[in-house]
This record gives structure tokens, C-alpha cells and sequence, in this order.
């Protein structure tokens, strides 16, 4: 029997991970059974848009926020581009990105694409915030991070027999990661010097060109890495096994770079707005009302050539264009010191959680019934009552999204140690020690009974 000592010391951990194996197994019930029923996807445009707006107007009735933060940078309350803004921008559009998923809204579809390439702009801009600002460029930090992006997707990729390009969010979110972190990290005792960001920004624009805009590179360079990129749709069998990975990434190839620079000049903008700030009246609100009008005219030319178009001209376009309404919102959000300090803290709550609704989206909010299918159909847990249906199951799904965000939280620091790195490359070789003994038992219970047939 197991110590009872030991068993009391660590009963929050070995909870959670009762907890998280319950909802694991929920995902499989929902998605792989007929427990469950199925119901097909039903877009209305005058139901969707209620439906958001009421949420809108829910939010500011009851989660409106003003905030008072001081910028780390001045000192002062500034609040250009804060957390809870950032927060609140996830949340927003995390609810158009599932809402689209759900009700099928194709039309929105390029909308969604700059949703996403602001996420990855997100990834940029907070990744170099961090690194730039705090320098710690440990092990911990580094594994830390890593397990808030993949944990629950490699799980569930286990359990649901799901390739992980399928949640191709994650990779994505994984991969420039890696390379903000690369970035800055090389030679990171230089990263004073303005003219080193500057070499390693445009080292990252090369490096971007390379691998996306020479024909071959791409598969060149990942090709090795087919078997844990590689996806292959069963509704689209005969395409490339790295197609997914391709157009996945390289639709947001460039984001992460801008997010970078816009980290960098981070406290420089922040200056300015204070000395706006500080300016007369009627010169303050002349050059507020000049960047919001610029801001807009930009967007109007965007939204006219730009976002109209259709879905396979716009997406070759989006690489190149995808900063443009990003920045527009960020002027227009930002433009004066009262706009920028309020925050909708229920849209912020959700932006904490955005990885986990992701996620759970393909197995417990939608369905696919098969390994690696898109999610085309709906979980029904009330049949013929749409309306019920969504409500509970939308319910179901962002309290396991919200009790998978904290469970994360909780297993990371049992198993991902701060300041212990001889502890932490104990359970890395031991998780890899399991992880191979538990692929090998599963190679050999699979591929054995087929050979003897």
C-alpha cells in the first residue's frame, strides 16, 4: 500500500489528476460514443447576432470595470495595451471564433482569420514583453510555458486518437513561441542594445521568408517532422500529410514578428501618450481625434479591398495584411486615457480561459465521431430543442473549460517546479521513460493482432 503520509501531502495533486482523468473521459463519451445524440449545425444571421450583442449588453451591464493600474514602464496609469484590454480582446473574440464553429457562420470566415492572427500577434507582443522585461530565460519558465500550451492537447490527442495539427492553434502557439524565446534568447545579454533587437527582428523576417516564401524549404525542414505534424483530414484523404501544418502556420507566418515590435516600442508609446496627456486641452483632443481618424480611414480602405474579398483571394492576401486591422483596433481602443482604462471583465474572464474552450470545442460543445474529423456536427443533449440544447451544453462546456484551466495550474506546479531544476529534469525523464513504455505496450496490443490475422 502507498504511504499514508504521502497520500495526504499530496491529495490536491492526485485529486486533480482523478479529476482531469473524469474529464477526459467525458470528452470520450461525448465524442466517440452514441451515448449522446448528434445534431447537424443551423446558421441564422439575425439569431447569431442576437445572441452576441445580448451577450454585449449582459457584460457591460453587470461586469463594466474601470481600472487604475500604473504602467511598469512610467509609473504612471497609462494603461496602453494593459492586461485586462488584452484579456477582454481574447474574450470578445474567442466568443465570435466558437460562435462561428457552432452555428457554421462561414460568412464571417476572413473575420475569424484576423481573430486568430491577433492571437498569434498576442503571442509576439506578450512572449517579448515578458522575456525583454524580466530576462528569465530559465528552464522552469521555458517548461512552464510549455506545459500551459500543450498539456491538455497531448491528452487529449492520446485519449481521442486526434493528430495534434487538428488543434492546430496549439502548434502554431507552440512553434513562434519558441521563437520569440529563441530570438531573445541568443546572445540575450545584448538585448539592451536597440541595434541587436533590431538584427534579431530582421534575422526573424529571413528566417520567415526562408521557410514560407522559397519553394521547398517548407518541407524541406519539416518533413522529418511529418509524424507529430502531419494530419491527414478523412474527409480530405488525398492531400499532403503537412498541408494542414502549412497553410496553418504560414496564414500567420508574419504576426508574431509585428507583436514583437510593437512589445518593443511598448514603453516609448507609452511615454507619448503621457506627454498627450499632460498637453493643453484642445491640442490633446486634436491629436485623438487625427489618430482616430486616420485609424478609421485605414480601416475603411482594408474592410473595402482587403476583407471583402472571397475566402481564397483574402487568405492570400492576410500573411501580408493582417497587421493592418489589428492596429486600427488598437489605436481606436487606445485613443484616450478614460476608453482604455474601462474593461468588460466577463469577456476578460474568458480570455483567461481561451486555449481550454478551444479545445474542448471538438469533443464536448461539437462533434466529430471519428479520429482527426473536422467537427461538423453538434453534441445534442436535449434532442429536437436546439435552443435548451445550446444552453446546457454551452454551459457544460465553459464550467469543464474554466475546472480545466485551474486543473492545469494546479498539475503544473506539482510537476513543473520553479526553482528546482535537478526535480524538474527528474520528471521530464520520467514522464519520456512512461510516455515510450505506454507507446510501445499500445504498438504492440494494436499491430500484434493484426499480423496474426
Amino acid at each position: 500500500m502507498m504511504d499514508e503520509t504521502f497520500l495526504i501531502e499530496n491529495r490536491l495533486t492526485l485529486r486533480a489528476i482523478s479529476e482531469f482523468g473524469v474529464l477526459l473521459a467525458y470528452y470520450y463519451i461525448c465524442d466517440r460514443t452514441d451515448v449522446f445524440a448528434s445534431s447537424k449545425k443551423n446558421y441564422n444571421r439575425d439569431l447569431f447576432l442576437f445572441l452576441y450583442f445580448l451577450l454585449i449588453i449582459v457584460s457591460a451591464i453587470t461586469s463594466f470595470k474601470i481600472h487604475h493600474d500604473k504602467s511598469p514602464f512610467s509609473g504612471k496609469s497609462i494603461l496602453y495595451l494593459n492586461r485586462h484590454q488584452t484579456e477582454e480582446w481574447k474574450g470578445w473574440m474567442q466568443v465570435l471564433f466558437l460562435m462561428y464553429h457552432y452555428f457554421a457562420a462561414t460568412e464571417i470566415y476572413n473575420a475569424i482569420r484576423i481573430f486568430i492572427a491577433a492571437y498569434v500577434w498576442m503571442t509576439g507582443f506578450g512572449n517579448f514583453s515578458y522575456y525583454y522585461v524580466r530576462k528569465d530565460f530559465s528552464l522552469a519558465r521555458f517548461a512552464q510555458m510549455m506545459w500551459r500550451l500543450n498539456f491538455v492537447v497531448f491528452f487529449c490527442c492520446v485519449v481521442l486518437n486526434n493528430s495534434y495539427t487538428l488543434y492546430y492553434i496549439c502548434p502554431m502557439h507552440t512553434l513562434f513561441t519558441l521563437m520569440v524565446y529563441g530570438a531573445l534568447g541568443i546572445l540575450n545579454k545584448y538585448n539592451e542594445k536597440g541595434s541587436v533587437i533590431a538584427l534579431k527582428i530582421a534575422a526573424c523576417f529571413l528566417v520567415v521568408i526562408l521557410v514560407w516564401e522559397v519553394p521547398g524549404v517548407f518541407e524541406l525542414l519539416w518533413s522529418p517532422f511529418t509524424f507529430f505534424l502531419g494530419y491527414t483530414d478523412p474527409a480530405k484523404p488525398n492531400l499532403p500529410r503537412l498541408h494542414e501544418w502549412h497553410f496553418r502556420s504560414g496564414l500567420d507566418r508574419y504576426i508574431w514578428i509585428i507583436g514583437m515590435i510593437y512589445a518593443y516600442y511598448h514603453p516609448t508609446v507609452e511615454r507619448w501618450m503621457e506627454k498627450i496627456e499632460e498637453t493643453e486641452v484642445k491640442r490633446r483632443v486634436s491629436i485623438k481625434m487625427a489618430v482616430a481618424i486616420i485609424a478609421l480611414t485605414v480601416g475603411f480602405f482594408w474592410f473595402e479591398y482587403i476583407y471583402k474579398l472571397d475566402k481564397i483571394s483574402y487568405n492570400k492576401y492576410h500573411p501580408y495584411t493582417s497587421w493592418i486591422p489589428i492596429t486600427v483596433y488598437i489605436c481606436l481602443r487606445n485613443v484616450t486615457q478614460s476608453f482604455r482604462s474601462y474593461s468588460l471583465t466577463l469577456f476578460a474572464w474568458l480570455g483567461k480561459i481561451t486555449l481550454e474552450t478551444y479545445i474542448s470545442q471538438f469533443h464536448i460543445w461539437l462533434r466529430s465521431a471519428v479520429p482527426d474529423g473536422q467537427p461538423k456536427l453538434l453534441l445534442s443533449l436535449i434532442p429536437d430543442y436546439p435552443m435548451l440544447n445550446f444552453m446546457l451544453t454551452t454551459s457544460i462546456y465553459v464550467a469543464i473549460s474554466y475546472r480545466l484551466f485551474d486543473l492545469t495550474n494546479v498539475l503544473k506546479s506539482a510537476f513543473v517546479p520553479t526553482k528546482d531544476d535537478k526535480r524538474l529534469m527528474q520528471n521530464l525523464i520520467t514522464a519520456i521513460v512512461i510516455s515510450s513504455i505506454l507507446y510501445m505496450l499500445s504498438f504492440v496490443f494494436l499491430r500484434v493482432p493484426q499480423m496474426l490475422v
